[in-house]
């Protein structure tokens, strides 16, 4: 029931914000220590606001090999937040993920669902 709760919660505010977190322990009478280890070891939690698009850059062996740190050192750039980070406006959420799946396309990010491959660091301001 918690996981459903938080999941719900999530939908709503788009993250799990510490009086949220408050009300459900509250409402459920589960400790918030049991909470935060929940939201904490799925990866589909977020404790922080994140932005209206996700970006994901892949660090795959295929990624790393073609260049991605280029990539990633261009988006860090262009955005003004580090890996990990959103942008104040919430407009980005710049992530680092395993793998995306398409390493014949390397280097590549995700946008939300869009994928971009076989990218140079002077393409990503046209992305």
């Amino acid at each position: 029931m918690l996981i459903f709760v938080l999941q719900q919660a999530q939908n709503i505010y788009g993250y799990l914000p510490e009086v949220v977190l408050l009300r459900i322990s509250e409402a459920l009478d589960v400790s918030r220590a049991k909470i935060y280890g929940v939201v904490t070891f799925y990866a589909q939690f977020q404790l922080k606001p994140r932005g209206r698009n996700i970006i994901r850059a892949c660090q795959g062996t295929a990624c790393h090999v073609r260049g991605v740190s280029r990539i990633v050192g261009k988006l860090k750039e262009e955005l003004g937040v580090n890996v990990g980070e959103t942008t104040k406006d919430l407009r980005f959420t710049f992530e680092s993920v395993a793998c995306i799946g398409a390493c014949g396309l390397a280097p590549v990010i995700m946008i939300n669902s869009d994928t971009h491959g076989r990218l140079t660091a002077d393409k990503v301001p046209l992305i």
